[in-house]
């Protein structure tokens, strides 16, 4: 009986795990100028000016910026189109 209980705890853990969601990440690179990556946030992704600036100011301030969220298929989808802009992205799993 105690078997069966630990496997439904686990099974419970795996699917919180599974259900995660993923995230994009842009990463600061010394070729890109700020203006440029902020111009790409605002065509790609459709933020607004505001936004655009400050995700590209932590890309340029921490080397790093979250710059969507959302499903696996989708944040690869934008990890390749910055890929296509000439920008340094990343995919992976959302933190708890």
């Amino acid at each position: 009986m105690t078997t069966t209980l630990e496997q439904l705890d686990t099974e419970g853990d795996l699917r919180a795990v599974v259900e995660l969601p993923w995230r994009t990440i842009v990463w600061d690179d010394p070729v890109n100028l700020m203006t440029y990556v902020s111009y790409v946030f605002r065509s790609y992704f459709g933020y607004q000016r505001d936004e655009a600036e400050r995700l590209m100011l932590l890309v340029h301030t921490e080397g790093r910026a979250i710059v969507a969220v959302g499903n696996r298929e989708a944040m690869e989808r934008h990890a390749q189109a910055m890929h296509g802009y000439g920008l340094q992205a990343t995919v992976a799993r959302d933190e708890p």
